[in-house]
């Protein structure tokens, strides 16, 4: 690519072509740097079949092929790992999980491919999910092209924390390592390699949830697992797009069915880098916030907005009143204009099939979101 023109599609240049010109601009040219510094990546027509622009002129143009990707971000949403649960000689549940690092080319936005490191050949990876006090059990496998580690935000021993230099540290190429430790504090909190570069391991996707249940369980709602993050295609230390779950504009394309009344749980993540906040805005409601999700009452109650530094976390729970298509988003312009920007559909029953169908979904992805907790609630429901 012409070292001129590269030097002149930065960040900001790239919104004066205008959003849905970027990506085009972008899968023929930004990814040049990238592909020179990393491998070549195939860059296929974007598709514009049966996507309609008309209300949302500034979204990302065409759609991401997700099969080819390996992953939705819909269905991340709702598509929790719980492990392979057997019981330990104590009593105690045993969770057993298998996480592997890989090097994956993946579409990011129409036409725009990203070579990212991932687990498990996904951005972000597995979404690990368990009951506080559960033994958690973790075989981790090397097969990507750099030393990687895992290291999750809780209670654990040194040994288990995934730092280089420190108990087992670094995994080699082609080698492995079981991590073993008890599930606590519960909350919403998150796992990621530590390994130096720090900074390059975290944008180029090995991060993901890690969701520890109270044995107490939490009342009934649907619930979502929402990953912010931001890809830098041209690795010049700033993002080019950003999204909720790696696709750019994805819930604009395909709003996320919610039924009037009901309670929803967002599981909000912030594992956006090169920018020191993010941030989570809900239009026409307000929603409780529980920092960290370490607490059973709200640390922030009747707000509409939220800040997020990264690996910041949360839990987000309102009702939307009435029915209708509410938009959400970081409420910095320059993100949303790059693709963090989505839509809930609001619909009363009589719609609701009508709605999962709009987007390609079924009963299944309704039941994992509305029974996703691995333990029954013990309290009062709220009516």
């Amino acid at each position: 690519m012409n070292a001129k023109l590269t030097q002149f599609i930065t960040r900001r240049n790239f919104l004066r072509f205008g959003v849905g010109g970027a990506a085009t601009l972008a899968g023929a040219g930004l990814l040049g740097k990238a592909a020179q510094a990393q491998d070549t990546s195939p860059m296929p027509t974007p598709s514009h079949a049966g996507v309609d622009h008309s209300q949302h002129p500034g979204m990302l143009v065409g759609a991401v092929d997700h099969e080819r990707n390996g992953f939705d971000p819909m269905q991340m949403l709702v598509d929790w790992d719980y492990g392979v649960v057997s019981t330990l000689p104590n009593g105690q549940t045993l969770r057993e999980y298998n996480i592997y690092a890989a090097d994956m080319d993946i579409e990011i936005a129409p036409g725009l491919f990203f070579p990212a490191w991932t687990f498990n050949n996904r951005v972000p990876g597995p979404s690990l999910r368990c009951t506080e006090g559960d033994r958690i059990r973790i075989l981790f496998t090397n097969v990507g092209s750099h030393p990687h580690t895992l290291h999750f935000h809780g209670f654990h021993t040194a040994e288990m924390d995934g730092t280089p230099g420190i108990g087992r540290g670094e995994i080699q190429v082609a080698e492995n390592f079981t991590y073993e430790f008890d599930a606590e504090p519960f909350g919403c909190h998150h796992y990621h390699c530590h390994a130096l570069p720090l900074k390059r391991h975290i944008h180029k996707g090995l991060y993901a949830a890690f969701v520890i249940d109270p044995k107490v369980g939490r009342p009934p709602a649907r619930e979502f697992m929402m990953m912010m993050n931001a890809f830098d295609t041209n690795f010049d230390g700033e993002n080019e797009i950003y999204a909720v779950n790696t696709v750019g504009h994805e819930f604009m394309r395909r709003p996320i069915p919610v039924k009037v009344g009901e309670l929803i749980r967002i599981y909000l993540i912030n594992m956006v880098e090169f920018d020191p906040i993010n941030s989570f805005h809900l239009h026409a409601h307000f929603f409780d916030y529980y920092d960290h999700g370490t607490t059973l009452e709200p640390t922030l109650r009747m707000v509409d907005t939220i800040m997020q530094a990264q690996a910041q976390r949360g839990i987000l729970e309102f009702r939307l009143r009435w029915p209708g298509k509410y938009m959400f988003h970081a409420h910095v312009t320059e993100f949303t204009e790059l693709g963090w920007m989505g839509l809930f559909n609001a619909v009363e029953e009589a719609d609701w099939q009508a709605a999962l169908a709009e987007v390609g979904l079924d009963e299944e992805w309704d039941r994992k979101g509305t029974q996703s907790s691995t333990v029954e609630y013990q309290g009062e429901v709220e009516s």
